[in-house]
């Protein structure tokens, strides 16, 4: 295995981590998400064993079930085939992470560690890797450790760069961009959590973007539809998103966005996709078998199904296929 220039993998994860011890029709890495004709593919690997004795996610392990589930996705002969289809030296990566749950429901550093350590291998280098969410201090609580170095992978929220002055709009939605997106990131891998949403049903890779401005409250109303799938409309952020990847390693089926021990689980799993929607919807599908799995009514009898993701896939948006019909689910 390749080591990141000048430290070893540990000494990497502590650059970027405290305490954490859609098919295109096109190119691989270029291209719309979804062809207009066939099925999206959710790749889902799974390890049981992901953690040590100790309960922590094992760092090895990880890389592992990174690699398998990228390769899965894009069919590659190997990993790293498909890691530098999907980015080029010389571009910037930004990697959004959810972190607003806290360490118990957040992004987990040792994922997105991993995933800063295949990038530099295809090619990117350190400094032009971005790990980021909204806020630097929401980060560090759930275990990232701030990092602005210029040589080394850069790991901070949009309070240090803030937003865009000019307003994007896309249907309902009017918002100013976090620069960490416009200026920082001309791919964005998207790195949701798998989790339950008390207004919205649940809170995925869609609904992570809203994250990357700077009026989200303005948007939650009736389950925040439609301006999630109107968010994801915005061209800044369409065309920068290449590629979700669902940290399902620790997920929730009751009780969000906030952490609640009592209804998180060790799902132990990563879904990717190229489509947000076909992800989201299999997302949705996972809660809601964990839900009736505990004698929990569906989100929809609870009047809180995720609406958006529908939306998102309907003949005015074409973001994605959300109709299971339509998504070729792959296990890695």
């Amino acid at each position: 295995m390749l080591k990141t220039p000048g430290k070893s993998r540990r000494e990497f994860l502590g650059l970027c981590v405290s305490g954490a011890a859609a098919l295109s029709a096109g190119a691989l890495g270029e291209g719309e998400p979804v062809a207009a004709e066939g099925k999206s593919t959710v790749a889902i690997a799974h390890d049981e064993n992901l953690r040590g004795a100790d309960g922590r996610l094992d760092e090895q392990r990880m890389l592992a079930l990174v690699d398998r589930v990228v390769q899965a996705l894009y069919r590659t002969n190997s990993a790293m085939e498909a890691w530098r289809a999907l980015v080029k030296p010389g571009q910037t990566v930004g990697l959004k992470v959810n972190t607003l749950g806290g360490r118990g429901i957040a992004t987990s550093p040792v994922l997105a560690a991993a995933i800063c350590e295949r990038l530099q291998q295809a090619g990117v280098r350190a400094g032009d890797i971005a790990v980021w969410d909204r806020d630097s201090t929401e980060m560090e609580r759930a275990g990232y450790r701030i990092e602005t170095a210029g040589n080394r992978v850069q790991c901070y929220g949009t309070d240090r760069v803030d937003y865009e002055e000019e307003l994007s709009a896309w249907g309902s939605v009017g918002s100013r961009l976090s620069k960490l997106l416009t200026r920082r990131s001309d791919v964005l891998i998207n790195l949701p959590v798998l989790k339950d949403h008390d207004g919205a049903g649940v809170t995925l890779a869609m609904k992570n973007m809203y994250g990357v401005i700077h009026n989200p409250n303005k948007y939650h109303p009736n389950g925040c539809d439609p301006y999630v799938a109107d968010l994801n409309m915005l061209p800044e952020i369409r065309s920068r998103m290449r590629l979700a990847i669902c940290d399902a390693t620790t997920a929730m089926y009751e009780g969000g966005p906030a952490y609640k021990p009592e209804f998180a689980w060790h799902c132990n799993r990563l879904l990717a996709a190229r489509d947000v929607v076909a992800l989201d919807a299999t997302g949705w599908r996972t809660i809601e078998r964990k839900r009736a799995e505990k004698g929990l009514k569906s989100l929809e009898a609870d009047e809180r199904a995720p609406k958006y993701i529908w939306t998102a896939a309907d003949a005015e948006h074409r973001l994605g296929h959300a109709d299971a019909a339509r998504i070729a689910v792959v296990e890695a």
